[in-house]
């Protein structure tokens, strides 16, 4: 299979997932600006919508959408443990985690990557916004757990892991939130995270 991905964005969290569960796996590159991938292929005859990630399987078929895409991959290797087994409420919360990521925490960082970015009341609204996400992460994390679901690492924190650290992009203040920057730092020293984050170049 081939990963599409553009490096440090939320196909990260599924690049992530694909090294922890040790699948085997190409990856492409893809210019978001242009639509074009590192071998030259027009990215929009890969997927239409133009962002990543895109997962293409062997038969040729590809997959879209990260929650959707961490949840099969999860499922390819059960005895990863990174997804709760389908029919389980555990599934039904993992899939409440993906869903809040996607909708609430990753959309809350849209504005900041805009070609025109906020200013004034409108920037401090985005900020407000963005901070009641983060307050949000921090009280999860509060009670003393390592990771989203509990004790054990999922495809969850792949995508939590990958949002929260956008902080650092946009010059978000973490300092009120010790749980969380706890949290991206025990993540981000996984040695399959670390591997990964290398390979998108963004680790030494």
């Amino acid at each position: 299979m081939k990963l599409y991905y553009s490096p440090g964005v939320c196909s990260q969290s599924v690049h992530i997932a694909l090294n922890e569960a040790g699948i085997e796996h190409l990856i492409e590159k893809v210019d978001l600006a242009n639509k074009t991938t590192e071998s030259g292929t027009d990215y929009s005859r890969v997927n239409p919508l133009g962002y990543v990630p895109a997962l293409e399987l062997d038969d040729g078929e590809v997959l879209l959408e990260a929650p959707a895409i961490l949840q099969y991959v999860a499922d390819l290797k059960p005895e990863t443990s990174l997804a709760p087994a389908n029919g389980t409420r555990e599934r039904v919360r993992l899939q409440a985690e993906l869903n809040y990521t996607a909708s609430e925490l990753h959309k809350s960082f849209g504005p900041f990557f805009a070609p025109v970015k906020p200013a004034g009341a409108l920037k401090e609204q985005a900020l407000a916004k963005l901070a009641k996400r983060f307050d949000a992460l921090e009280a999860k994390l509060s009670d003393g757990r390592d990771y989203i679901m509990g004790r054990d690492f999922t495809v969850a924190d792949t995508y939590t892991f990958v949002v929260a650290s956008w902080a650092g992009l946009i010059g978000f203040d973490l300092s009120g939130y010790p749980h969380v920057r706890a949290y991206i730092e025990r993540v981000r020293a996984r040695p399959k995270v670390l591997e990964t984050l290398k390979r998108e170049g963004l680790a030494a």
